[in-house]
C-alpha cells in the first residue's frame, strides 16, 4: 500500500472537472485507490463520492494505492494532481 497527501492550490477547490478527470483517472487502474480527509475516505472511482468530500482551496487530501498496479497508479496520479494545481506534502 501507498499513500501521497496533497494539498489544494485551486481556489475552487476540487471541483467538477478536476474532479471528474481524476476519477477518470483512477478508474483504469485495478487497485484500490481511496481519496479524502482524516475521518472520511471515499472510492476515488466514483464522483458521487469524491465530489461528496467538497475539498476546498488549502485543504490537504490524502490518496491510498492497493494492489497489483499501484506503483503505476501512484505515478499516473502524481502527474496528474502536479499539472492540476495541487502542492504535494
Amino acid at each position: 500500500m501507498q499513500e501521497i497527501k496533497y494539498r489544494i492550490d485551486d481556489e475552487m477547490g476540487l471541483h467538477a472537472r478536476p474532479a471528474g478527470l481524476l476519477v477518470k483517472l483512477a478508474a483504469k487502474y485495478k487497485s484500490d485507490i481511496q481519496l479524502g480527509i482524516p475521518g472520511k475516505m471515499v472510492n476515488a472511482k466514483r464522483i458521487i463520492g469524491v465530489m461528496a468530500l467538497t475539498l476546498k482551496q488549502g485543504q490537504e487530501m490524502t490518496m491510498t494505492f492497493s494492489g497489483e498496479d499501484e506503483d503505476e497508479a501512484v505515478n499516473a496520479v502524481k502527474a496528474f494532481l502536479a499539472e492540476n494545481q495541487f502542492s504535494p506534502l
